[in-house]
Order: structure tokens, then sequence, then C-alpha cells
């Protein structure tokens, strides 16, 4: 009989719950109960939906080129500070006029995610990965920099979806407070996810993309253009980072820095999903939305980022080796 081996995935999600179940009994000294568990459930579900958008174009990227892409957190502030610009000054917002802004953001930031690959990347194919990654940080630094020129350090508003104001509503179920823009969040990630199960599996571009994350080399000889795929994986992880800045913008205000914070905790999620498969990068984000939330909630607000980044340091040292294992897994038939 073959001796039993548990599953990689089995190690993290056990620490999870552990980790989930001392923090619920270090609450109890703050005296909290079930309404307020609860409320650290929903809004660690909506923080967790944005960072799997996130989190999906780190997959996407690097499944297809191998390429962890830092300027993800780009393009997420791309989304918000473009459609904020597209608006215009006017002090009226109507919902054709937003929809139509945050789609033309979302176009011209997936158009930014090509010209990124054909400028940046594709001249450098043939570099050793950690090139590749540098380049991508210097893509980051320059978008960034680029931002701070365009729209100073302020921070901008974004009204929400459903008021098209500032203000936003809110329902209450039981104990437990509802925004508006949750729902939003969670319709539009839900929205995103069905699009792309439908992309690849239902298309022939899709498969070719699914073919060059199974084995590039075999892809290139059975006809695929390799480099045609790598440009659209680049395109279409703009337009994921596009779409979560926009959504959660209402419920941050966007400004030019906003997406370091936000792409290094989808960059996590998507490690803790194990960075080749899109269904352990949307399970990351979710755990990792809903474990730093119950963190700040049963410690300081101000410590929320911090978990993510332990959270990133300590699962480095779990795979010293780096990332050959989930390269391997990708390429895996």
């Amino acid at each position: 009989m073959a001796p039993w081996r548990a599953r990689p995935g089995w190690g993290l999600g056990g620490a999870a719950v552990l980790l989930a179940a001392a923090l619920v009994l270090a609450g109890r000294r703050h005296g909290f109960g079930v309404p307020d568990y609860a409320q650290f459930v929903v809004d660690g579900l909506q923080a967790g939906a944005i960072y799997a958008l996130v989190a999906l174009g780190f997959v996407v990227v690097y499944r297809v080129t191998g390429v962890i892409n830092f300027a993800q957190g780009a393009f997420v502030m791309l989304g918000p500070m473009l459609t904020i610009t597209f608006l215009g000054a006017s002090t009226t917002v109507s919902a054709p006029r937003l929809a139509a802004s945050a789609l033309a953001a979302v176009a011209a930031t997936g158009a930014l995610g090509v010209v990124v690959y054909r400028l940046a990347l594709h001249p450098a194919r043939g570099a050793l990965l950690l090139t590749k990654i540098m380049i991508t940080v210097g893509v980051y630094l320059v978008l960034q920099g680029t931002a701070l020129l365009a729209w100073g350090p302020r921070p901008y508003v974004l009204p929400a979806f459903a008021t098209l104001e500032m203000r936003d509503r809110s329902v209450l179920v039981g104990d437990v407070l509802i925004r508006a823009q949750s729902l939003w969040i969670w319709g539009t990630t839900a929205a995103c996810l069905a699009l792309l199960a439908l992309f690849f599996e239902r298309t022939l571009t899709g498969k070719a993309m699914r073919a060059c994350a199974v084995n590039r080399l075999a892809a290139q000889l059975a006809g695929i253009r390799v480099d045609t795929m790598a440009t659209l994986a680049f395109g279409l992880a703009a337009v994921l980072g596009a779409v979560a800045g926009i959504v959660v913008g209402p419920v941050t205000r966007p400004t030019f820095d906003m997406g370091l914070e936000v792409g290094l905790k989808g960059f996590v999620a998507a490690i803790m999903g194990g960075l080749v498969r899109f269904q352990g990068a949307i399970a990351g984000a979710l755990i990792l939305g809903v474990l730093e939330t119950l963190w700040a909630g049963v410690t300081l607000a101000g410590f929320k980022d911090l978990f993510a980044f332990v959270v990133l340091v300590v699962l480095l040292l779990a795979r010293p080796h780096g990332f050959a294992g989930a390269e391997a897994e990708a390429e895996r038939p």
C-alpha cells in the first residue's frame, strides 16, 4: 500500500484554521461576541475578493510567462485614477457616465499592460528570470512616479456605485453591517471569475494560453505563438488589476501609491494558493482577507497591513527553494 501523503495545501489550511482559532480566543479579552466575529468575516471577505482579482493577475502572468509581475499593483492604481480623470470635475455623476469612464479606464489599463510586455519584457525574453522580475519592479516604479506627476500626492474620491455619491448605502443583516459597495465587490469578483472560466474553457485563445501554462516549449512546437499569449496574459492581468482598483476605489480614497499595498497582498494571496492555480489563489485571497481582518480586530487596526507581510516572510521561509516547485506543478500534464 502506498504511504499516505498529505496534500501541500493541507498544511497551510490547517495553519490558517489554528491561527483563526487563536485570534478568536484572543478576542475574548475584548469581550467580542458572535456578531463582532461575523462582522470581521464580512469585512475580511470584502478585502479578500479584491485580493483575489489581483492574485489572479499574478497567476495568469506567471503560468504563461513564468514571470512574477510586480507591476500588477500599478495596474490596480491606474483603474480608479483613470476613471476619476475620465469622469472630469463635474459635481454630479450619472450611472452611464460612471460606467463609461470605468470601461474606458479598464480598456486603457489593459492596453498599457500589452505595451508594458512588448516594450519592457519582450526584448528581455532571453534574460534570466530574476532580470525579468526586476524589470517589472522598475515598470511599477516608473508608473507610480508618472502617476505622482499626473495626479499629485493627494487622495481622490470615486463615488459609491449604489448612490453615485461619496456616502454609501448600508443594510443590517442581524447585527452585521453590509455596505452596498461590498455587494458590488463580491458581484464583480464573481462575474470576473465566471468570465475567466468561460475564456479558458470555451475559447481557442484561452486553451492556447492554458497550453502555454502546461508546457511552453510543447505549445510553441504545436504552432501556438507563445509571445502573443504572453502579451495577452499581461493585458488580461492589467484588466483584472484595473477592475479590482475601480471596485475598491469608493471604499478607500485612491492615491498614486495605493497599488503597492494591494498589489503585495495580492501577491501574498497568490503564493498562499501555490501561484499556479486559480482556485488556490482565490482561496488564499479569501483566507488572507479574513485572517488579517481578525488580526486587526483583536490587536490594533494599524497592525492590519503588518499581518500580510508576516505571512509573506513565513511562506518564503517555508519554501527556501523559491517557486521552482510551483513552476514544475504548472508544467505537470
